[in-house]
């Protein structure tokens, strides 16, 4: 009920704020869009926030960041579909998402997150060998970056090949050496392959780096592994 009554309110704003332009002529700047796309999109109102965000699209078509929020909408909606088994609305909803990543990236090449985002999709498609494809493309011709070789990594760690995933998290150490989420992650990796020292000083390095990380925490914890100075937890 309560649900409804959300949709049924971000329903009635958007109306309105088209009313508006009907009306006087000019309606919400595209800034003002924007800001209540992303408001509607906090509070879970996703068909509300993508309305919101196609109108500032005939205002800005080539802005390669609301081109990425549609789809990210669209992403939610897919999500919301299979929760509820809906496949087929799924499915569309998931067509619009790589849609609207492929705009975003063909505004602005090499925009990141359209490139996971569009990974993101493919995999909730089913197409894990394509977004394989599209991460392997972006890190060697899209100005290659940790944040791309992590994506890769995870890729191929959860297709089971952990030598490759462990040769891309080399990859971006390299390009960032101080990037805790790198460390994070190839120290999960270690463990998961069964090399605990490894995946222990990887996991400590991350936490120095970032000392807020509870789940480092806890995971070192889990392997028996003291945490100085840390308060928090039982």
């Amino acid at each position: 009920m309560q649900s409804q009554l959300s949709n049924r309110n971000g329903f009635l704003l958007v109306a309105a704020l088209f009313s508006l332009t009907v009306v006087t002529g000019c309606g919400p700047t595209y800034k003002e869009l924007r800001i209540e796309g992303q408001h509607q999109f906090a509070q879970d109102r996703f068909g509300t926030a993508r309305r919101l965000f196609e109108e500032a699209h005939l205002k800005s078509p080539e802005d390669a960041e609301n081109l990425h929020d549609i789809a990210a909408c669209c992403m939610m909606l897919a999500k919301g579909h299979l929760a509820n088994r809906n496949h087929a609305a799924a499915q569309r909803e998931l067509d619009r998402a790589i849609e609207f990543y492929n705009r975003s990236i063909n505004a602005y090449p090499g925009f990141k997150p359209g490139l996971m985002g569009k990974n993101r999709a493919l995999e909730l498609k089913g197409q894990s060998d394509e977004a394989l494809r599209s991460a392997s493309w972006a890190a060697k011709f899209v100005g290659p970056s940790a944040d791309q070789y992590v994506f890769l990594a995870s890729e191929y760690e959860q297709r089971g090949d952990l030598d490759t995933a462990l040769l891309h998290y080399r990859q971006a150490l390299a390009m960032e050496p101080n990037n805790a989420s790198v460390h994070k992650g190839l120290g999960m990796l270690h463990q998961k392959a069964g090399r605990h020292d490894l995946a222990v000083e990887s996991l400590h390095r991350s936490l120095a780096l970032n000392p807020s990380q509870h789940d480092v925490v806890e995971m070192l914890r889990e392997m028996g592994e003291s945490v100085p100075g840390v308060e928090y937890g039982p």
